[in-house]
Order: C-alpha cells, then sequence, then structure tokens
C-alpha cells in the first residue's frame, strides 16, 4: 500500500455487498480498507484504533443505524461520511438525506454485479468520491442542534468582487450545487418563504437514483414546493424545479421548460450546471440571479460568465462554509462572481435583492 493511502472504515452487514466494495476499493493502491464493521456500533469502537479518513456507511443495521451512527460520528469523531445505499424507497431516501444533514458528506448507490462496463464506471466513480472526501475539513456537530429562523440568520459581510447596476426586478434564481448541495440546499431553500415572487431552477449532480428522494426530503424542509421540472412547463412564482436524472434544463424561446437530452455530457455533467445558467441567461438576461454552491470540478462557471455578462446577479459560496470549494472557486477565477458568502447568508442576500422595495 502506498502511505499515501486513504484509509477507509466500510460499515455493512451484508457479506455480499462488503465483498464487493472491498473489491471495487482494491483497485487502486491510493485507497486502503483498514477495517469492516457490521453495525454502528462496532464502527464506532473501531474508530479509534483504526483512525480512518473515510468512512462509508449502509443505511439500515441492527444495534445502530446509519442515521444514529452518523450522528455520534459527528459529535464524537468527525470524519467524512459516504452513504452507500440500495433504498430508494421514498420513506428511505427521506433518511439518507437527513444522514447527509446531519453531517454525512454524500451518497452513492450499492454496488451490484453487473456487466464489465458498469463495473468499471461505479468502481471509479467510487473511488473518485471517497478520495474527494478524504480531502474534506469535518468539524464536531453536537447531538443537540439549535433551530434557526430566517431572522437568526443575519447577512454576514461577504466579498464583493464585481459590480452591478442597481437592483432590476429578479424574475428567476438559478441555482446549481455538487458534492455538500444537499445540505447547502437545504439551507438555502428552507429559508424561502412561500409567497417567494420569483421560480426557482436548480441542478445538482447527484447519483441515478436518488434525485427523487432528494426532492422529496427538500418538499418536507421548505415553504415553497419542490418539484422536478417536465418537458413545456411554465416556471411559476414560489416553486423550486430541479432538472431531471440525464437531461439539460433549459428554455424555449417562450420561456418553457425544455428538456435536452441530446447535448451529452456538458462540463462533465449531464444535467450540466452551465447548461442550465447559459439559457437562462440568454432568456431572462438581467432579471436572472446565479447561485453556484458548493461542489467538484468547474461545471457552472462559465455559466456564471455569461449571467454577469447578461447583467444578472452572481452569488457564489465562500470556501469556508463549502464542503468542496471547486465549482465556486473556477467561477471566482473567471471574474464571473460578484458576491463571496457563506452559506447562511445567501438566503438573507437573495431574499433582500428578490423583494426590492
Amino acid at each position: 500500500m502506498s502511505k499515501f493511502s486513504v484509509k477507509v472504515l466500510l460499515v455493512e452487514d451484508s457479506p455480499v455487498v462488503l465483498a464487493i466494495l472491498k473489491k471495487l476499493l482494491a483497485a487502486t493502491s491510493e485507497i486502503e480498507v483498514v477495517g469492516t464493521a457490521s453495525n454502528g456500533q462496532e464502527a464506532l469502537d473501531k474508530i479509534p484504533e483504526l483512525q480512518p479518513n473515510v468512512i462509508c456507511t449502509d443505511l439500515h443495521m441492527r444495534k445502530m443505524d446509519g442515521l444514529e451512527f452518523t450522528k455520534q460520528v459527528m459529535a464524537k469523531h468527525p470524519l467524512p461520511i459516504l452513504v452507500i445505499s440500495s433504498s430508494v424507497q421514498e420513506s428511505d431516501t427521506n433518511t439518507i438525506f437527513q444522514l447527509l444533514q446531519a453531517g454525512a458528506i454524500d451518497v452513492f448507490p450499492k454496488p451490484a454485479m453487473g456487466t464489465p462496463s458498469e463495473y468499471d464506471r461505479i468502481k471509479q466513480e467510487l473511488i473518485t468520491k471517497i478520495k474527494v472526501l478524504s480531502g474534506v475539513s469535518v468539524f464536531t456537530k453536537p447531538l443537540k442542534q439549535p433551530v434557526l429562523s430566517t431572522a437568526a440568520l443575519p447577512l454576514v459581510q461577504g466579498r464583493i468582487l464585481g459590480s452591478h447596476s442597481g437592483l432590476s426586478s429578479i424574475r428567476m434564481v438559478a441555482v446549481g450545487a455538487s458534492t455538500g448541495g444537499p445540505q447547502a440546499l437545504q439551507k438555502l431553500f428552507s429559508h424561502l418563504p412561500s409567497h417567494f415572487p420569483a421560480p426557482v431552477i436548480c441542478t445538482q449532480h447527484i447519483s441515478e437514483g436518488f434525485l427523487p428522494g432528494l426532492v422529496s426530503w427538500l418538499a418536507t424542509e421548505c415553504q415553497v414546493k419542490v418539484k422536478i421540472a417536465q418537458d413545456g412547463e411554465i416556471p411559476s412564482p414560489g416553486t423550486i424545479y430541479f432538472a431531471p436524472e440525464k437531461c439539460h434544463l433549459e428554455f424555449s424561446s417562450l420561456g418553457k421548460f425544455t428538456l435536452n437530452r441530446a447535448t451529452g455530457v456538458v462540463d462533465g455533467h449531464c444535467p450540466s450546471v452551465t447548461v442550465m445558467f447559459k439559457s437562462a441567461a440568454q432568456f431572462y438576461s438581467k432579471g436572472i440571479m446565479g447561485v453556484l454552491l458548493t461542489g467538484m470540478g468547474r461545471d457552472g462557471a462559465t455559466g456564471m460568465q455569461a449571467i454577469a455578462q447578461a447583467g444578472g446577479i452572481t452569488i457564489a459560496q465562500d470556501e469556508a462554509s463549502s464542503i468542496v470549494f471547486g465549482m465556486p472557486k473556477e467561477a471566482i477565477a473567471l471574474g464571473a462572481v460578484q458576491h463571496i458568502l457563506p452559506i447562511q447568508s445567501i438566503a438573507p442576500f437573495v431574499l433582500s435583492r428578490v423583494f426590492v422595495r
């Protein structure tokens, strides 16, 4: 093993799945499985001795399930956690995103033995996720969290990198996110009131099969409506629309949603934040506000540039509050970002610009 390898603890009660995970990770010398556990309590007992860099945990386990385990880890041994689950039923996906809210970083579908090409794809995606998570700084999260209202989230002074001529009427808010996105989206969207006067569109990079669960979970957390966009739909105020899986979200000349399946991968993703941002900028011009949140890679950077050039408002999440400061950093490097804010300040900022008096 390389002395620079990422040490991983696998928490999984299925011997078959455990064997598959170990085989997938054995394909690289950059990751070392230092231990396994069949439940959360066993894993908690092993953490001090094994000193893992990343934990991969199942959702359903005896003695201590994934949710309680995540809460305990964040309180006692804060470490990056990747949730690996085959659960796509609504009740289970809600629990999965509760794990993310409790401190887990990302979610990944439980692997099964498929075709060689599928196996290679899953292997590379899992290895990449674990390597990214190994570089994430995780802080202690108390078991009991205070409940915050919008009033409790003052607009913290952020950096202003560009100018914006006046307060134009915002007719659309466009949001892009990747790794760490579900948690950031919950913090942003949960503070939008039911009478929010503009539609919101969002592209979130997430493993296939988990988008409906994300939308369902956010719907329980938000006052505004949350749904997956449909082809030909006209966006309505007070509603958040997510780009469907494997479709770029764009606008027709009449302002209706167009689900583009033909373009393929852009900036490494489909759906792509950049594609959505550019289409929104073209249709809404200076009436668009773009928000780029935590995430790996550069998707959304040139899209933010298009929004800025159209006269819209551009906001990026700051490094300190981002789980992965990749996408926002790339947009900032292009000079496309006017405001850099911590996640807790973005909702108040958006409200201050949308509710113009």
